[in-house]
């Protein structure tokens, strides 16, 4: 489990000189439109899940959606994604092999950010986060979701800052992790009430 501390602290290690965090010449989506919320996008992750479930078994510890497709109401890239966890992400042996064969494609190796990995799927478009069961970001992530889910005033203001961060990185070509930054204050500001409410601050 990991700390207190872990959950609060926002955890941004530049990339290793020399690294890259994306895989065989992959890089950050250019596609940055967000949609209306979509009812089935709930169904769309018990696809993903399954899928996943299939590939693992019980190597899968977690399978739980978040992100914005993960809130009913909130406008979001329509991509579902996904927190994996397994007994030890930095075995990509252990996982990866048995995703790829569901069609799954490894797109992201951050071993210094808590051995985070990334997967992309097709049909439904799905990005799988895998974690170990240490990691503070899969707690986040719930906690994230839940308080969205849970405050209607809040969603609204995170659905404010994610389309006008949309209309914006659109404007200028801009790609998704650009996307990510031009929202990024609003999304702490959140974090920070919810973890609040929640007693870890």
């Amino acid at each position: 489990m990991p700390s207190r501390h872990d959950i609060v602290t926002f955890h941004d290690p530049p990339v290793p000189p020399g690294a890259s965090p994306w895989v065989d010449g992959a890089g950050p989506s250019p596609d940055v439109a967000v949609v209306a919320a979509d009812p089935a996008w709930p169904d769309l992750f018990e696809e993903v899940a399954a899928r996943v479930r299939e590939a693992l078994g019980w190597r899968a510890l977690v399978v739980e959606h978040v992100g914005s497709t993960a809130v009913p109401g909130l406008p979001a890239k329509p991509v579902i994604d996904v927190d994996l966890v397994v007994a030890d992400p930095a075995d990509e042996a252990s996982y990866v092999p048995a995703l790829e064969a569901r069609g799954f494609v490894l797109r992201v190796r951050e071993p210094w950010w808590f051995e985070h990995r990334l997967l992309r799927g097709t049909s439904p478009t799905s990005h799988v986060h895998v974690f170990g069961p240490d990691s503070p970001e899969v707690v986040k992530h719930r906690i994230f979701r839940d308080w969205l889910r849970g405050n209607p005033d809040e969603r609204e203001r995170y659905a404010a800052a994610k389309l006008a961060a949309s209309a914006a990185s659109s404007a200028a070509g801009e790609h998704g992790m650009q996307y990510n930054a031009r929202k990024e204050q609003v999304v702490r500001a959140i974090y920070a009430r919810a973890f609040a409410a929640t007693g870890l601050l």
